[in-house]
């Protein structure tokens, strides 16, 4: 079973984590399944790019974007040649190293204190 390792990021993962994760389940689903709450502000439509992630390893795994990610993407705020969506991107039968961003173009979190 591939294993998602989450790069340390300041708000969500302090101590980075990394856990096992079944094929087919998006990267998002996945990081919140496990305590990592990730932005998903349009509920993981690929209509926003809150949920932006960058592949450090495990890139080539994934099955390639389709256009309407590509497109949302180059709105995505650090973008890399390894950018995906989380809510798009399924998991294969890799591991990933994932690095989330430290903004997003989000400029208000739904349910956040």
């Amino acid at each position: 079973m591939p294993q998602i390792i989450v790069l340390p990021h300041e708000e969500l993962c302090p101590q980075g984590t990394l856990f096992d994760v079944e094929p087919g389940v998006s990267i998002c689903d996945a990081l919140l399944q496990h305590g990592v709450e990730i932005e998903h502000a349009c509920e993981k439509s690929c209509a926003c790019t809150t949920c932006h992630v960058i592949l450090r390893e495990g890139f080539n795994s994934l099955k390639p974007a389709e256009d309407l990610e590509e497109d949302m993407l180059d709105k995505a705020w650090g973008l890399e040649p390894t950018s995906r969506l989380s809510c798009q991107a399924l998991v294969a039968d890799k591991d990933l190293v994932v690095e989330i961003p430290k903004y997003t173009i989000n400029m208000a979190k739904e349910g956040h204190k």
